[in-house]
């Protein structure tokens, strides 16, 4: 089977993707698409009865079709709430870019479509030698960005921008409105939405459920980029 793919970034850490890839699964899965989140390395899990577990992934996993096992949707789970390649350091781990392709191509048999969520931003090493910019504009994954609106917003959402359009296609852009809510948001928005180098798929409000993320971003309830395959 060949999945469509759409790789979820951010401007930083703690800017939710988790909450704007979680609400898109969500939406997909209503719209009748085998759908499956893929979170292939997550670090600061929780040691549990069923081995390492985190929140992000337990999210992806929560709103997939058919709910996945955990270890098919996030491979790589490191305890260490650091970097991921420093987390596995620390774990005398390697991790390696086949690593992450085998999960990917494993879900593509079963999934129809695959939401990815990468770690912290773009350009996050995975390891020594390679980056997620690496891995993703290896296999040419159209790119959405979620900009947490948050002062330096801005500057980090046009860099991230110009260094994602570099290598790969970047779809558009989300404005998540995260808390302490800023003042001057809208005309943040705006002038992201005049600069940027793609569109901004929607704003989504602060403390928004996933079914409300899902609206704000395919107002239409349709997603072109999931029929492109």
């Amino acid at each position: 089977m060949s999945a469509a793919v759409l790789f979820v970034t951010g401007t930083d850490t703690g800017v939710g993707k988790t909450h704007v890839a979680a609400g898109l699964v969500r939406r997909l899965r209503h719209q009748g698409r085998q759908v499956c989140g893929y979170k292939p390395v997550a670090s600061g899990c929780v040691a549990t009865a069923g081995g390492l577990r985190n929140e992000d992934a337990l999210a992806l996993m929560a709103e997939s079709t058919g709910k996945p096992d955990y270890a098919a949707v996030n491979p790589v789970a490191l305890e260490p709430p650091i970097a991921p390649h420093l987390a596995a350091r620390r774990a005398g781990l390697a991790i390696e870019l086949a690593t992450l392709d085998r999960g990917l191509d494993a879900l593509a048999e079963r999934y129809d479509t695959i939401v990815v969520e990468g770690a912290g931003g773009w350009s996050v090493p995975i390891n020594d030698r390679n980056t997620y910019a690496d891995w993703v504009a290896g296999r040419q994954w159209p790119v959405l960005l979620v900009v947490g609106m948050r002062l330096g917003c801005i500057n980090h959402a046009l860099l991230s921008a110009e260094a994602i359009a570099r290598r790969t296609p970047l779809l558009g852009w989300v404005a998540n409105l995260i808390p302490p809510m800023q003042a001057e948001w809208q005309d943040n928005v705006d002038t992201l939405r005049a600069m940027m180098p793609a569109p901004c798929w929607g704003v989504v409000p602060t403390g928004s459920d996933l079914d409300a993320v899902g609206a704000a971003l395919a107002p239409s309830g349709h997603m072109p980029w999931a029929d492109g395959r």
